[in-house]
């Protein structure tokens, strides 16, 4: 992305001499499809007689006046920059573009509804898209005021962070939204929504006893799918919950949930006026863990409203202060105030699985990241910075306990409302309350990488009683840090109805290479020792033989979710870790989710099943294997309960798996309704499900998928009809993919996205498929990453990678590793952050061949 970086350095030299006090942002968004009018008149102190730059990525800059003095545009505007020299003390500058419309879900996002052909528009500006709505100081702590005046046609709603205006009559069927100006803010969390957007109202009282009102909105295509009670529920529950943990009333105006089409993430916590991705609104029935997911997200974002609205980082290296707070408060509330009451069970099997994954890497980096510019920053939206920092927190919590740790953060609200901090400002407060220095803490937790391991040593004497039980940790050679942990250890045993109860319970400090467990001495060895039971602690476990083989054997006989995910993530990590073989992972998933009751776990388990017979297995087994496991999973779709979530999640399962003439019968016969399943209705998106599995294995083509395209002729469809097309196993549909990707790059961020995710859709014996591609990733992917937005870059380097040609056997031609190596050679340091993805690429290659080694030798 050249000329449109930001370094550390810079941003500290600008803040030390500029600070903006008001920005006054005119938008005309009535004019052409490519562009509209952008007019920011900022209002900034200033060292008299320094010089600096303030931020604008436009195509066309009119008018540049700088207290009074006309610049020219020409000479002062270069690539993102305007430069301002000889500043005065108190300064007004004035600047008139021609801002873009976007398709890449980045800075001002335009959509049209097929539905209807209506406009939709939304605003993201997270890490550095301000710039390219109106001219900036785009680093988070330059904060300030903005005030918003849009012209937009007249039958529209526009939404920002202060509460709505009434509109005055602009010209032909227009009008002006002049907004009152917000609080102190930073930039990236300022935001704009316009379009005929469906609205729902509610309201809430805050602690302080201000009426609050909320709005849930969406296209007006997807109003009659529209859960918004729930949602409001959920938001209410929420503010009372972070209201009272926080002692602090909800800092700003309003509050507003917007559903936007084509959105890169799954939500952006702009001040008072909240973007979602649109699948949140479900236009048909979905997993329970999806629900739940919303859920989370939607106080997950809340929460930010004080953890980075109203205090915020000073700079991008404490961006795991925003969002590993948010993901700790988010599933403790969710946990304390919803009915999912077994939101730590989604947290381990989810976010801390996706935690351990991502600091295995080879580009793993401590929680308090090194961020050297704002490409770092783009790539840094990881495992560590939201599961594990969230992971940590917890730890912290129980370690210091509950109440003192959000007395500290209460502490810390109060004395930095509307400013801006470092972690050592959080620390301060969270020592004062509990009394512990956390300096040292802080060192080994936060600022140093990787994740250790805990294994259980025990002996036992003749009569079975325990004699001595240890607990070793274990640190991998690349961080060879050995942290602190506050955990618990279970002892389960199998009672008289079959069930494994937990019979007795320690909770210790672990430190150190070696820790005893001095309460386990003297009693009878349980059938099951469970490390990191109740999981407070951030760190892998493994069983030891004996518990091993009793989870395994009585997996389903736990009455609670979480020790049982526990286990089930311990198994997982030994997987993949070459420790034990995939198709033992395979056979104990399959023995077991059919009695799943919780549907995120159940929903991680098919994942990690995919990816077990897809990477893990032995090449030379992966056909017949994932043919068995598609017929595995049918016999468990028909004793699954009608209506159950069960019954669905496994009927995609088997979709996205079938493979055989037999699989494609069932296929066929579900989309027909020939085949009928009790309770099970095959809606809009589950036909997609379905006629996508078709489409891979070979039994449908371009007919089927464009007659299924025109009886859904929305959004979602057209997705779905790209991932279908891009999936079925020829290689025209593979070049066309490319060509739309890669070559041309004209497409809108989803339906790109939805390509990718088709493209390396093949089984095994598809992989050749992708073999002509391995040349021509490697030749392109620097000059994506140069030209491209950073999310379109990211999103092709990480989803066209030929992951799938990662054999042991070498039978499609290709030697992944050495391919990559050669490129990373090539590459040097170029460009640290493209470098950072494809070395995060290649380990997951090897881990591939060594999972297959371990599987191969298993037999």
């Amino acid at each position: 992305m050249p000329g449109e970086n930001l370094t550390r350095s810079e941003a500290a030299d600008r803040a030390a001499v500029v600070q903006p006090t008001t920005y006054q942002v005119q938008l005309d968004l009535t004019g052409s499809e490519q562009t509209y009018r952008s007019v920011t008149q900022v209002h900034f102190t200033a060292t008299p007689g320094a010089s600096t730059f303030i931020d604008l990525i436009a195509p066309g800059v009119h008018e540049i006046e700088l207290n009074g003095v006309a610049l020219d545009p020409a000479h002062v505007f270069t690539d993102s920059r305007i430069q301002l020299t000889d500043l005065a003390g108190e300064n007004t500058l004035r600047v008139v573009a021609d801002c873009a419309y976007m398709n890449t879900g980045e800075g001002l996002h335009r959509f049209v509804d097929p539905v209807d052909g209506e406009v939709y528009l939304y605003s993201q500006f997270e890490v550095a898209d301000t710039r390219r709505m109106f001219a900036v100081f785009e680093q988070p702590d330059l904060k300030a005021t903005f005030q918003f005046t849009v012209t937009a046609p007249e039958h529209w709603q526009v939404v920002s962070n202060a509460p709505t205006p009434e509109p005055t009559r602009a010209h032909d069927g227009t009008a002006t939204w002049a907004f009152d100006p917000t609080g102190v803010l930073p930039c990236y969390v300022t935001a704009l929504v316009a379009g005929p957007y469906h609205r729902v109202d509610g309201e809430l009282t805050s602690r302080d006893g201000r009426t609050i009102p909320l709005g849930v909105f969406c296209r007006a295509s997807l109003a009659d799918h529209l859960d918004a009670e729930n949602i409001l529920d959920i938001t209410r529950a929420g503010f009372a919950f972070y209201e009272q943990a926080f002692d602090m009333a909800y800092p700003f105006g309003k509050y507003d949930q917007l559903f936007v089409p084509e959105f890169n993430a799954g939500a952006m916590e702009n001040a008072g006026c909240v973007t979602f991705v649109e699948n949140y609104v479900f236009r048909s029935k979905v997993a329970e863990a999806t629900v739940e997911r919303r859920a989370v997200t939607i106080l997950h974002e809340l929460a930010h409203m004080w953890f980075g609205d109203l205090v915020t980082m000073r700079w991008w290296n404490d961006l795991w202060l925003n969002e590993s707070f948010a993901e700790y408060a988010s599933t403790l509330a969710t946990a304390e105030a919803t009915r999912w009451t077994q939101a730590w069970t989604t947290f381990n099997s989810l976010e801390k699985s996706w935690a351990y994954r991502q600091d295995q890497l080879p580009s793993t980096h401590p929680i308090v990241a090194e961020i050297n510019d704002l490409e770092d920053v783009e790539v840094n939206f990881d495992g560590i910075t939201y599961a594990k920092g969230a992971s940590v927190l917890r730890q912290l919590v129980a370690w210091v306990g509950q109440e003192k740790f959000l007395a500290g953060v209460q502490r810390y609200f109060r004395k930095h409302a509307r400013g801006n901090t470092e972690l050592r400002d959080l620390l301060v407060e969270l020592e004062a309350t509990s009394g512990r220095d956390l300096s040292a803490w802080s060192s080994l937790w936060l600022e140093e990488a990787g994740v250790t391991l805990l294994r259980p040593a025990v002996e036992v004497d003749s009569t079975g009683r325990i004699t001595s039980f240890q607990i070793t940790q274990e640190a991998p050679e690349a961080h060879p840090v050995l942290r602190p942990h506050r955990i618990a250890v279970g002892g389960y045993n199998v009672d008289a109805e079959g069930t494994l109860v937990r019979t007795h319970r320690a909770e210790l400090d672990v430190d150190g290479a070696v820790t005893p467990v001095p309460d386990f001495v003297g009693i009878l060895r349980p059938q099951l020792i469970l490390v990191n039971d109740d999981d407070l602690a951030y760190a892998k476990i493994r069983l030891d033989p004996e518990s091993l083989a009793t989870a395994t054997a009585h997996l389903r006989s736990f009455t609670d979710s979480l020790p049982r995910a526990l286990v089930l993530s311990a198994a997982w990590d030994m997987t993949r870790d070459g420790e034990w073989p995939a198709r033992r992972f395979i056979d104990l998933v399959l023995e077991n989710i059919g009695a799943e009751t919780d549907s995120t776990v159940l929903l991680v388990l098919l994942r990690q099943l995919g990816t077990a017979v897809s990477f893990y297995t032995d090449p030379a087994a992966q056909e017949r294997v994932g043919s068995d496991v598609a017929d595995r999973l049918w016999a468990l779709v028909e004793q699954a309960a009608p209506d159950s979530d069960s019954q669905l999640q496994l009927v995609k399962a088997f979709a996205a798996r079938a493979s055989t003439a037999a699989h494609q019968d069932v296929l066929r016969g579900l989309l027909s309704g020939e085949r009928t399943l009790a309770g099970l209705t095959v809606d809009t998106d589950l036909r997609w499900d379905l006629l996508g599995g078709l489409a891979a294995a070979g039994g449908a083509g371009a007919e089927e998928i464009a007659a299924e395209e025109q009886r859904d002729s929305t959004a979602a469809g057209r997705r779905a009809a790209a991932a279908a097309r891009a999936s079925l196993p020829t290689a025209e549909a593979k070049e066309a993919v490319w060509a739309s990707v890669v070559e041309d790059g004209e497409l809108p961020n989803a339906v790109q996205g939805a390509l990718i995710g088709g493209f390396s859709r093949v089984g095994a014996s598809g992989r050749a498929l992708l073999a002509p591609f391995v040349e021509r990733y490697f030749a392109s992917i620097e000059t994506i990453w140069a030209e491209r937005t950073n999310e379109i870059a990211q999103n092709i380097v990480i989803g066209l990678y030929p992951a799938r040609l990662a054999d042991i056997d070498g039978s499609t031609g290709v030697d992944l590793l050495a391919r990559t190596d050669a490129f990373l050679a090539e590459l040097g340091d170029r460009a640290p952050a493209l470098r950072r993805l494809i070395v995060e690429n290649r380990d997951s290659a090897r881990r591939a061949l060594t999972a297959q080694e371990a599987d191969r030798a298993a037999g």
